[in-house]
């Protein structure tokens, strides 16, 4: 459903958030162990995620990612999405058509109308701290 990118921020964000909870910085080597994401593209992912604000960063040796202290209830799976796709999947076509409206429709456009207001407020209604409620105890599972 969404990108492989927003997935891996998705998911990135979820860990760091674990982490932050409990005072700790995150190293990328951490992110990836935890995760099973692939290196090099969870790096690229971060890094977008830091300049937009969404995550914060140290630099460093000593340095790594964290969500400020009180974020993961105010970090909307939106927010994450947002950053990493833009509003892609809330405001095109679902058959990939340029020009889809209530006046000039594709064959699948009333129905996905339905679905894209259910997405976006599963998006907008659902933080990072709903997300993050389960992992330490392994109930859910980031991994495989």
């Amino acid at each position: 459903m969404f990108s492989s990118a927003a997935e891996y921020a998705i998911k990135a964000c979820i860990w760091i958030a674990t982490q932050s909870t409990k005072g700790k910085l995150v190293t990328i080597d951490e992110i990836v162990d935890n995760t099973k994401l692939q290196r090099a593209f969870t790096a690229k992912v971060l890094q977008t995620l830091a300049s937009e604000k969404v995550i914060g960063s140290v630099k460093g040796r000593h340095g790594g990612f964290f969500i400020p202290e009180n974020a993961p209830e105010r970090i909307s799976l939106f927010d994450i999405v947002q950053a990493i796709d833009g509003n892609k999947l809330l405001h095109e076509c679902v058959l990939g058509l340029k020009i889809c409206s209530d006046v000039k429709p594709c064959p699948a456009h009333f129905k996905y109308v339905e679905i894209k207001k259910r997405l976006t407020d599963f998006l907008l209604n659902t933080s990072l701290q709903d997300l993050t409620k389960g992992v330490d105890e392994k109930e859910f599972f980031l991994h495989f």
